[in-house]
């Protein structure tokens, strides 16, 4: 693939595309490290922790009417930096840790029954700090860390509810991570390995069963495209939207705004207008017809219950 050139005059957010809009505060208390998903058209969050107590409260946000409704409670015990995906149907939450235990239970959520049940456990060890996607209904967990850096990965299969270990990915072990999917095709990037800051970018196909490393997400070629990349570190938020992926908040242990996008058909990222709201980590993100929203996280001991939708072809405006 030849080299794509990137322009480097847009440095600041006066020349960057995209336009953040604060919607409906989330109606749970505030907190960090939650777990977040989409069944449908509508978004999911629930878990984390409030700076005193892990929770177990799960709600649902309804775009059309930019509300929330609670829904039953995680059954499981307690938990943050746990995961979850959707399906088209159903959800799914597992790892994680109470405070004390690093944890491998996993649980489905019916949006149908308002009903939770306990599957087979991950199958991979206990861990928290993992990622989490879903392709055609099919379910992926891997990377995190259950007293040493992790880079497995496995796949579960909701009719039969089985687990298969698939190949891991050739890069670093880590935690912290993002992953996001477009089309077929799943990212995952960002994480920190014993200290590192993990710059790699690999991509899973799952028609072949095999990753493939991209280029990095940092200044680590003697070309030009990447003079102005800076999204490495840990605790960001990955998604994505009509055919792009995007990388927000998070830093390099610590907490930040700034947005990047990654344009397949090139691999190259464009940063972004910057994320509106106060900077943070360790936030959620769910994606509901190809509209991305980004909610709580924290920032040093200040928690959030914001949540707001990227437009990132729509001009900035401060006021909405």
């Amino acid at each position: 693939m030849g080299v794509f050139m990137v322009s480097c005059d847009n440095e600041t957010d006066d020349t960057l595309v995209g336009n953040w809009v604060k919607l409906s505060d989330f109606e749970g208390v505030s907190r960090n490290d939650a777990v977040a998903f989409s069944i449908g058209n509508r978004g999911y969050i629930g878990t984390g922790y409030d700076g005193e107590i892990r929770l177990s409260d799960f709600w649902e946000y309804i775009p059309e009417g930019n509300y929330w409704t609670q829904k039953a409670d995680f059954p499981g015990v307690a938990r943050n930096s746990a995961v979850g995906f959707g399906t088209d149907t159903k959800g799914y939450i597992g790892t994680g840790y109470d405070g004390t235990t690093k944890l491998k239970d996993f649980w489905e959520f019916d949006p149908a029954s308002n009903l939770w049940t306990q599957k087979a456990d991950f199958a991979g060890t206990a861990r928290y700090g993992s990622v989490a996607f879903s392709i055609n209904n099919l379910g992926y967990i891997g990377t995190g860390y259950d007293g040493n850096y992790l880079k497995d990965f496995y796949c579960y299969h909701p009719e039969t509810d089985v687990w298969e270990k698939i190949i891991s990915f050739g890069g670093a072990k880590r935690k912290d991570a993002v992953a996001f999917v477009i089309g077929e095709k799943a990212y995952v990037t960002t994480g920190i390995d014993n200290g590192t800051f993990e710059t790699d970018l690999w991509m899973y196909d799952p028609q072949v069963a095999n990753w493939s490393q991209l280029r990095d997400i940092y200044d680590t070629s003697s070309d030009g495209y990447d003079d102005l990349y800076n999204m490495v570190g840990n605790n960001s938020v990955g998604f994505a939207e009509n055919g792009k992926g995007y990388i927000a908040t998070g830093g390099q242990n610590a907490t930040g705004i700034i947005t990047w996008e990654y344009d397949p058909d090139f691999d190259l990222w464009k940063q972004k207008t910057s994320f509106e709201g106060a900077a943070r980590s360790e936030a959620a993100s769910f994606s509901i017809e190809n509209k991305a929203y980004i909610l709580t996280g924290r920032n040093s001991s200040s928690r959030f219950d914001d949540i707001w939708r990227f437009d990132p072809n729509d001009t900035e405006n401060e006021d909405d």
